[in-house]
């Protein structure tokens, strides 16, 4: 029989011969990509070499002495049947076919690499239950593989095979081996966001050296992200990487990055889209969510080496559950959220494995890192915090399988946290509570949301929010505000930035916060409102105190549209610049502008002379927030697309009362005849000239009542906070019905 396969005569129908890895190595290799070329020994190999040596028998009384549950017994079952699998010998025509296959791939080193034929299903990934070893010569080889026969065996293989309920005598080891790619840099990408399974995203995780840690946890990788419409690169965010795995003479060791490399990106801006070009043919051709694993040699070639299917979000839901924190607590740490979930109980910090009998169920796992070893404990867990990985890290791909909320990259967990906390990964931040905070989770059926007249809008501040708050049943984004991408992303004056030469840098934050909202939403259409800091704020960024005058009453002062058609106008074009970025270079073309606090048309005339200048093609609005928007709607209504209702300012220009008056606070309400007598009015006035009009302000999120007045003066959109963008839509629904 012929127990060698070479990967050219592979294809991903072939798992139960050659298991799920090494099938999907075959197919991709038969799609042209670049793929590492091998070959497989197969599962009959595999069980030619046990019933070969005779241990069918006595694995099989092993485990059925053995109370798999019980962690002692497990690991002393296992311990047993690998160091059985460790000690057999090869049959001579089996060693003679892997030689001769070794051979004729003429690679010196190469990677052994198991593939179980329960391995990479579309409902079951099984990753990293066995075992793979990089850097292998032929004097290693055989032992190697014998090695991989063996864990099938681990712990965690034996455990997990349990809870799946796969038989454990119906699955079979293949061993893949192909040629060893020496990585300058490596990493995973996912064809869906792994987090909140938002597909307009490919995720790519990256770091130097050999790839295994990465899934380790030792590093915190760079994280690219690409828009699947078009390939693009929208955002990237700087990863921890102070070690890589390098080649030895004989397998691998640990080296220090210098730390210019660890302020430079792994991979270059091109070099990720073009990951994302392999990424989008094989999900098409896959048909479904794909995480792979990818390689950049010396000579910055890119491999593919291995791709399975997304098994977290495999299964299309309408059900989009949503968890939030209901009271305030004191934060004691922070990391990257994985899965958006929350958990409460008694933190139990477990540095090693070995000390896993210490654990109790329902108890918050804190620990430095997790490998597979760990994934028995792991399931006992109602939440975990890692002191390192980024979140493609083996402790991330685990909790999401799992479903149990976790936070990696959280420093000096391990030493700072005790007691009974609440881990909160219900935003993209993952945020550690002292004590067990109050949490609901509501469950809304996407496919039941009623439709409505009015449109529903979300108001979004910082772009972390926008992948999230894009799966609730919304219409769009009425208000994505961009002084707080300035502040958060950038932090910087920009007429500073200018001045020292950096521009540049300026645009590009600023585009990058942008398309972030804009693609999670895409294609439904996102409103950018350009920055309205008052001076007092402006002055508060770094090296603006030269640039802003000190005022008595900044709310009333030199803000909004005034702004651009003044001294700050460089800085107004390096806004608009990132708009035409987006729009046109990223392809956002569900992108829409707005001006704030446009107090004339004699302001919106000079500011919309300078945004033609720039040959923007996104529709332009503006706020309608003081008086005299709705006093000279109709000739507002010839300048612009679009009206959004500031109720904030509007209230606080109309009553005469400074909206951060303590004082005033009591009377200080949106619902005042004089106001809501302008909302009436500025929506007959701009539907009279085919104008739509919004609300972006406070009030409908506040007042349910007010949200009813809005409805019946036919206001066309209302845009409320995420949290209550649910119960808003329903309201809505409840209002037009009467």
């Amino acid at each position: 029989m012929k127990y060698v396969i070479p990967f050219s005569n592979i294809r991903r129908k072939d798992v139960a011969l050659v298991g799920g890895k090494t099938s999907s190595l075959g197919e991709l290799f038969s799609m042209k990509l670049p793929v590492p070329n091998g070959f497989a020994i197969t599962a009959d190999a595999y069980r030619y070499f046990i019933s070969y040596n005779k241990l069918d028998s006595e694995i099989k009384r092993i485990i059925k002495d053995t109370d798999i549950k019980k962690i002692k017994q497990l690991k002393k079952a296992g311990r047993e049947i690998r160091g059985l699998i460790k000690t057999a010998s090869f049959p001579a025509d089996l060693e003679k076919q892997i030689l001769s296959s070794y051979h004729t791939l003429g690679s010196r080193f190469v990677a052994v690499r198991s593939s179980a034929t329960a391995e990479d299903l579309p409902s079951d990934s099984f990753a990293g239950e066995q075992e793979s070893y990089l850097n292998i010569d032929e004097k290693n080889l055989l032992k190697r593989i014998r090695d991989c026969f063996a864990s099938l065996f681990t712990d965690r293989a034996i455990s997990y095979r349990e809870d799946k309920r796969f038989d454990h005598f119906k699955v079979y080891l293949s061993v893949a081996v192909e040629k060893q790619i020496f990585s300058k840099a490596s990493g995973v990408m996912f064809t869906i966001d792994p987090d909140s399974g938002h597909r307009n995203f490919i995720v790519i995780n990256s770091s130097y050296g050999l790839g295994d840690y990465i899934v380790q946890g030792r590093v915190t990788p760079d994280e690219f992200w690409i828009f699947k419409k078009n390939g693009k690169l929208i955002g990237k965010k700087l990863g921890v990487k102070n070690v890589m795995e390098i080649r030895s003479i004989f397998g691998v060791k640990q080296k220090k990055v210098s730390p210019g490399m660890q302020k430079t990106f792994s991979i270059s801006d091109k070099e990720a889209e073009q990951l994302a070009s392999y990424g989008l043919l094989i999900e098409e051709h896959y048909g479904c969510s794909m995480d792979i694993e990818w390689a950049k040699d010396n000579d910055n070639k890119i491999y593919i080496v291995q791709a399975r299917p997304v098994t977290v979000h495999a299964k299309q839901t309408n059900i989009y559950e949503e968890y939030r924190i209901k009271e305030k607590g004191t934060l004691l740490a922070e990391g990257a959220a994985v899965g958006r979930k929350i958990a409460t109980g008694h933190v139990n910090v477990i540095k090693n494995v070995r000390d896993m009998g210490r654990f109790k169920k329902g108890e918050i796992l804190v620990t430095t890192v997790t490998d597979p070893d760990w994934e028995p404990l792991m399931k006992m867990a109602a939440g975990i915090i890692a002191e390192e990985g980024g979140r493609t890290s083996h402790c991330a791909i685990v909790s999401r399988e799992l479903g149990i909320p976790a936070i990696v990259g959280v420093s000096g967990a391990t030493r700072k946290l005790h007691g009974l906390v609440t881990v909160d990964c219900s935003g993209e931040k993952g945020k550690v509570w002292k004590n067990a905070l109050k949490y609901e989770m509501k469950q809304h059926d996407i496919k039941k949301m009623p439709k409505t007249r009015t449109k529903v809008y979300v108001n979004i501040g910082e772009p972390q929010e926008a992948v999230d708050a894009s799966l609730l049943p919304v219409d769009g984004v009425g208000l994505a505000r961009e002084e707080f991408i300035i502040n958060d992303a950038i932090g910087e004056h920009p007429l500073a930035m200018i001045k020292q030469n950096r521009e540049n840098i300026f645009i590009d934050k600023l585009a990058a916060g942008i398309a972030k909202i804009a693609a999670s939403f895409y294609p439904r259409p996102v409103t950018i409102r350009f920055s309205d800091f008052k001076t007092n704020e402006y002055r508060n960024l770094k090296g603006g105190e030269p640039f802003e005058p000190r005022e008595e009453n900044p709310m009333i002062g030199w803000r909004g549209t005034s702004r651009y058609i003044s001294s700050y106008e460089p800085a107004f074009r390096l806004e608009l610049k990132a708009i035409n970025k987006c729009y046109d270079e990223l392809g956002l073309d569900n992108i829409k502008i707005m001006l704030p606090f446009c107090r004339t048309l004699g302001e919106a005339d000079r500011a919309i002379k300078i945004i033609n200048s720039e040959k923007v093609k996104a529709e332009l609005g503006v706020m309608a927030e003081i008086p005299s928007n709705v006093i000279s709607a109709a000739e507002f209504s010839k300048r612009f697309k679009f009206f959004s209702i500031g109720s904030n300012d509007l209230t606080q220009l109309t009553l005469g009362i400074d909206r951060d008056s303590q004082m005033l606070a009591k009377e200080f309400d949106e619902r005042d005849p004089a106001v809501k007598t302008l909302i009436s009015n500025l929506i007959k006035t701009a539907h009279k000239h085919k104008r739509k009009v919004g609300i972006c302000g406070d009030a409908p999120s506040t007042f349910p009542e007010f949200t009813k007045f809005l409805v019946r003066s036919h206001i066309d959109s209302i845009s409320v906070t995420p949290d209550v963008a649910v119960n808003t839509r329903l309201l809505i629904a409840k209002i037009e019905k009467t």
